[in-house]
């Protein structure tokens, strides 16, 4: 199984930069045939899917983030990382790093359905 770490969040101003990281502590399944991807969600709302990142490091952004944030993985590290730029106070949330084995084709890798594995989520807060 897969076990998930994700870690990085803290409280920064607009316009600042944070690196969130994600990493697969512990695996007996082939970890790079998996797709991961970064998911935030605030009180009241469902998860809403920000980047990810296919085994052939192929990416998908929410448009609300295209621009301003990168997704980016070390397959040796077994570890996926989110830069994100130029924050905005809406970028607050709780982030949450998704992964599994997504088949090719699947229409989205950006919809929370498709993970059965999740880290325990890292709280980003943009303050004005």
């Amino acid at each position: 199984d897969v076990r998930l770490e994700d870690s990085g969040g803290e409280a920064v101003q607009a316009g600042g930069s944070l690196r969130l990281t994600c990493v697969a502590a512990w695996y007996t399944a082939d970890y790079s045939r998996y797709t991961t991807a970064w998911f935030r969600q605030v009180p009241g709302k469902g998860r809403e899917g920000v980047a990810s990142i296919e085994p052939n490091g192929r990416t998908a952004y929410a448009d609300s983030v295209k621009g301003r944030f990168t997704i980016s993985k070390d397959t040796a590290k077994n570890t996926v990382y989110l830069q994100m730029n130029s924050l905005k106070p809406e970028d607050t949330a709780m982030y949450y790093c998704a992964s599994d084995e997504i088949p090719p084709g699947y229409p989205s890798t950006l919809r929370a359905v498709a993970y059965g594995k999740w880290g325990r989520g890292t709280q980003v807060t943009v303050s004005p």
